[in-house]
């Protein structure tokens, strides 16, 4: 799990640098943006999953 916050945490920066030098709506942004909503819902399902058991 701790691999996957500090994934999530350099995917975010990444997307916040790209956004800021090629705006929020270019290809690479939106491209690092899913990957990005990809890694907080596999989080999200981690963290469901602990509570679970």
């Amino acid at each position: 799990m701790l691999k996957l916050k500090r994934e999530i945490e350099l995917v975010r920066s990444k997307m916040i640098e790209v956004a800021s030098v090629n705006g929020f709506t270019s290809k690479e942004s939106i491209q690092i943006s899913r990957k990005l909503d990809t890694l907080l819902n596999m989080y999200q399902m981690v963290l469901e999953n602990r509570t679970k058991t």
